[in-house]
């Protein structure tokens, strides 16, 4: 966040992009009974691993997390208000705070739950545009090898984010001028891989998964930008 540049800039971004994505799911149909195999997986990234290998193999999101169980279409999109976390808990926010004083972890973690919800969205739907302003150059990478991938097997993602749970920050550091936050999501979401002719490659319609993420964003305390950038992504077992 730049001084006097309020954070309401980065949600209102997150808002036009995310009503432009939500335009490009794709229907859910029905499984084919296909096998299941491993896919890419970016989200699965941990921190620390970018520089050692820009293309994760690891397994399908659908099992990163709990069934919830329930038809798929009975089920109706909610949102929980988060607790945002306090500060004599985490030094690193207070840290942050004294280096930016505009930085306020509530409109910080709604401005996180956009980029979240927009950055899956554009994942599955294949919108490199969209995801490289919001990633570290080396996510970016990451994410876009999975997505070459991907056209390669002509195969396409379709990820319905049904709601997210939860949104805490659980860590935050400042060094030197680098703000870094990872914030705790807890989602729930319907992930299917389908073949250049509809069948079902992975995942199920009518599965919701709870999926458990920690995302890190970070950015430059004294830059002008106040946009916050995706640096790391983890979805621990």
């Amino acid at each position: 966040m730049s001084d006097g540049i309020p954070f309401i800039d980065i949600i209102i971004l997150f808002a036009v992009a995310a009503f432009l994505i939500l335009k490009l799911r794709s229907v859910l149909g029905k499984k084919s009974g296909h096998e299941k195999r491993p896919e890419f997986d970016p989200f699965k990234q941990k921190r620390g691993e970018a520089d050692e290998d820009k293309v994760i193999h690891l397994p399908n999101r659908n099992k990163a997390g709990e069934d919830v169980g329930g038809p798929a279409e009975a089920r109706t999109a909610r949102t929980e208000p988060d607790m945002p976390s306090e500060g004599d808990s985490i030094p690193g926010l207070t840290q942050i705070k004294l280096a930016d004083a505009n930085f306020d972890e509530a409109q910080f973690l709604a401005g996180a739950r956009g980029a979240f919800e927009m950055i899956v969205q554009a994942f599955a739907a294949g919108e490199r545009r969209t995801l490289k302003p919001l990633l570290a150059p080396d996510v970016y990478e990451n994410f876009s090898s999975a997505m070459d991938e991907r056209d390669k097997r002509h195969e396409k993602l379709e990820t319905t984010l049904v709601g997210i749970r939860d949104a805490e920050i659980i860590d935050a550091s400042l060094e030197q001028k680098t703000a870094s936050v990872t914030v705790k999501f807890i989602s729930e979401q319907i992930n299917v891989t389908r073949d250049q002719e509809g069948g079902v490659v992975d995942g199920d319609p009518s599965h919701v998964a709870r999926i458990t993420d920690l995302w890190t964003f970070s950015r430059n305390t004294r830059s002008r930008d106040p946009n916050w950038g995706l640096v790391a992504t983890e979805s621990p077992m």
